[in-house]
This record gives C-alpha cells, sequence and structure tokens, in this order.
C-alpha cells in the first residue's frame, strides 16, 4: 500500500498528515510505501513524520520504504545525522 505525502508538510501539518498516515497504515497487509514526491515546502516536521512512520511500521510489524526523497529533505536528514536511519529507497 502506498501513501503519498502532501506538498506541503511543516509542524503545521504534521499531526493531521500523521493520522492519515495511520490509518492508510493499517489497512497496509506487511509492506508500506511513502511517496515523498509531492514534498516541495517542509521543516524538520516532515523529518518527524518519516520517524513516526517508521515506528508505527516497526510496531504493526510492517516494512516501510520511503520512495522519491527531495533531495533537499534528503540534505536536512544528512545535516541531522540521521539519513541512515531512515529505509529511503535510492
Amino acid at each position: 500500500m502506498m501513501f503519498k505525502l502532501p506538498a506541503v508538510l511543516t509542524h503545521l501539518q504534521a499531526p493531521t498528515c500523521l493520522q492519515q498516515l495511520q490509518a492508510h497504515m493499517t489497512q497496509a497487509l506487511d509492506a508500506f510505501i511513502l511517496d515523498a514526491s509531492a514534498l516541495t515546502t517542509f521543516d524538520s516536521s516532515a523529518l518527524a513524520v518519516l520517524f513516526e512512520s517508521l515506528r508505527m511500521a516497526n510496531q504493526a510489524d510492517k516494512q516501510l520504504t520511503i520512495q522519491h526523497m527531495p533531495k533537499d529533505l534528503m540534505a536536512l536528514a544528512t545535516v541531522y545525522g540521521v539519513d541512515a536511519l531512515l529505509p529511503i529507497e535510492r
């Protein structure tokens, strides 16, 4: 099952995004894909959403993959030193 992240994901949108993501994840069988291709405006809250998604997937014993991560978000993850912790399809 795939969930497409919104174009804007800042601290204002993060709670709603997580609620929607959790609802979609409960419907997934064993694998869940996050499509980040639409992300154009984001802050560090986007990383928090990704890590919470990973936590939810691990808790539900589902495999999470993040696809099409924007270069700027990847750079932010690298600056924070957490890029290797995320299941990003390269």
